[in-house]
């Protein structure tokens, strides 16, 4: 399931004052702009966590729990269709690829109704899946705002259905461009790490025992006198994941606001591109790969770094 960015993210602290009832119920009331059985819903597709965990609607809350929401649900509502430039690299009757600028919020959440991947496709593609509802239409995976490149997006919902049964599956080719800070001896190399919520700031994502398995593979492409440029093939898809895992092993990618404390450029964040998408086709059940090159400011990056 895609998750907005977690700054979209809700969290609740239960006090002892609180009424201590069902789950479902409680979060209902803290929260009146979401209906109860939206809650319920989100309960049920693992978009809320208690305490880290996911947990049914009958859960009885306690002093202390802490309530999030990781994809806050959010109420039926009419989008605007917007004339936003968009690159597609490919497009037929089943699907389309799509070169998302960094910069770009993938669908609306709140704080970000506007503007979106999702508002420029409803202005310039005629049908999209429904799957996800019509926040998300056509989408069935989504990159973090500040990670630039290659999406596949369902225009029916055979489609999405597909596509998203061979992303479940690890099928689905994803490999990504990452600039990282330091030097990486090893020629390639796989992290495998489980991924979860960082208790500690309900922002980040955090390498933790019980997290959800987390698996990335990386090759060096080029070193720099102070990074690496590798390849990461992801096997699995958790939020975050690149970035969590080089951080974690000493290489944080470059300009990373969340996980990176050394900053080298504010117009944009992480260095990080989907350059390369691979998926078997809906109906021809034909395997297409797409690839994009880098954006210009990181490419134009790469090569002052060259020079110097």
């Amino acid at each position: 399931m895609s998750r907005p960015e977690f700054e979209e993210a809700l969290e609740y602290v239960v006090t002892s004052t609180d009424e201590l009832e069902r789950l479902d119920k409680f979060v209902a009331k803290i929260y009146p702009q979401f209906s109860r059985t939206l809650v319920q819903k989100a309960i049920d597709e693992k978009m809320l966590e208690v305490n880290g965990k996911y947990v049914n609607s009958h859960y009885i809350v306690r002093p202390n729990d802490i309530i999030v929401f990781m994809d806050v649900p959010i109420a039926e509502m009419n989008l605007t269709a917007e004339n936003i430039p968009l690159s597609i690299i490919y497009e037929d009757d089943d699907v389309l690829v799509v070169d998302k600028p960094t910069g770009m919020v993938v669908h609306p959440a709140p704080g970000s109704y506007e503007h979106t991947l999702v508002n420029a496709l409803l202005y310039h593609i005629n049908s999209l899946s429904s799957i996800n509802g019509n926040i998300r239409p056509g989408i069935v995976h989504r990159i973090d705002k500040d990670t630039s490149g290659l999406l596949m997006v369902a225009k029916n919902d055979y489609a999405h259905m597909i596509l998203a049964e061979e992303l479940a599956k690890k099928v689905t080719k994803r490999e990504y461009i990452a600039l990282v800070d330091g030097i990486i001896a090893n020629e390639k190399g796989t992290i495998d790490m489980p991924i979860g919520r960082d208790f500690s700031d309900r922002k980040r994502m955090a390498v933790i025992d019980n997290g959800k398995k987390a698996i990335t593979h990386f090759i060096v492409l080029e070193r720099f006198t102070n990074n690496t440029l590798v390849k990461c093939v992801l096997e699995t898809g958790r939020t975050h994941q690149i970035r969590v895992h080089m951080a974690k092993i000493g290489y944080p990618v470059t300009n990373d606001p969340v996980y990176n404390k050394h900053h080298i450029d504010d117009n944009h964040g992480q260095y990080l591109h989907a350059a390369t998408i691979g998926f078997t086709h809906p109906s021809t059940k034909v395997f297409m790969e797409f690839s994009t090159p880098l954006p210009d400011y990181f490419a134009q990056y790469l090569d002052n770094i060259r020079k110097h």
